[in-house]
């Protein structure tokens, strides 16, 4: 199954103790590289949570934020920070007797003050929040790679499609590539006639020679079979592959690119150069769409 690495997946899990979500967005990568955003306090997850994805991802960038939400009072620690009371407490008598200051430094006053009270969140079972979370990061997973799999199975749709076309255009190609040859023989016979004004009997052997050289270094019989081999093996890639093919593919499309080249470079005919330029013209697009499958 082709899988495409770009795609977004969300998940939401609650214990009953805290709710837990989970977003995960992907885009292309060479290599599976994971990154994790998640309060500090559930650190001890993160490596967890990477190896969870990373059964479902091979390769691709993954941006997880994971998000915890409704703590019992059980998650919380109220705490008074008692240096700080006093420092408020000792500063706000100064200020008032200083200046002169009527009002009251009073319990409502000093505890509304920053970092008087702090709420502590207060992990105890890292083993049932591991749980929670998860379960959070299994579902979002599982949608991505939903997302992924419905994607990649649009590219290869249009991959072996583009494989088509350029399997279509190898046998028109196959087609003309012999009248090159007798084309050029006929060239060279009218023009060594223009040259000598018919005055002389240029030998039927010579030209053929020439023609034969000619037609030695002009033949493209091989890489047109490469080529259409290069198609049949992408055929076989996308519709015969369980597993991660991207790279496969990346390696693939750079043959297909060779032989277009050398085709092009020693056809010797214009209606020929106008094929293989439509042709690097699907491999181009397919590179481009090579690119993002997994």
């Amino acid at each position: 199954m082709i899988k495409s690495m770009t795609g977004f997946g969300r998940g939401e899990y609650s214990d009953g103790k805290r709710n837990v979500i989970c977003e995960i967005k992907t885009v292309n990568h060479r290599y599976a590289d994971i990154s994790v955003k998640m309060p500090k306090r559930y650190s001890f997850a993160e490596e967890k949570i990477k190896v969870q994805i990373k059964e479902k991802m091979k390769r691709g960038k993954a941006d997880v934020s994971i998000m915890v939400e409704n703590l019992t009072e059980g998650d919380l620690t109220v705490r008074l920070n008692a240096p700080v009371a006093r420092q408020y407490i000792d500063n706000l008598k100064e200020l008032k007797d200083g200046y002169e200051l009527k009002g009251d430094i009073d319990l409502s006053l000093v505890s509304s003050m920053p970092d008087v009270l702090k709420v502590i969140p207060d992990v105890e079972d890292e083993e049932e929040v591991m749980t929670v979370i998860s379960g959070a990061v299994d579902m979002a997973a599982g949608k991505l790679e939903e997302m992924r799999a419905a994607e990649g199975g649009k590219l290869a749709e249009d991959l072996l499609m583009r494989g088509e076309l350029i399997r279509a255009i190898v046998k028109k190609i196959e087609v003309r590539a012999p009248l090159v040859a007798q084309e050029y023989r006929e060239k060279l016979r009218i023009r060594i006639s223009e040259l000598l004004e018919g005055k002389v009997d240029v030998p039927e052997d010579r030209i053929l020679i020439e023609a034969a050289v000619f037609a030695d270094k002009a033949s493209i019989t091989e890489e047109l079979v490469r080529l259409d081999s290069h198609m049949l093996q992408l055929k076989t890639f996308l519709t015969e592959s369980d597993g991660t093919v991207g790279k496969k593919l990346d390696f693939l499309v750079q043959e297909m690119n060779r032989e277009a080249n050398t085709i092009g470079s020693k056809a010797n005919d214009l209606e020929i150069t106008s094929l293989m330029l439509e042709t690097k013209s699907e491999i181009e697009k397919i590179r481009e769409q090579v690119q993002n499958i997994e």
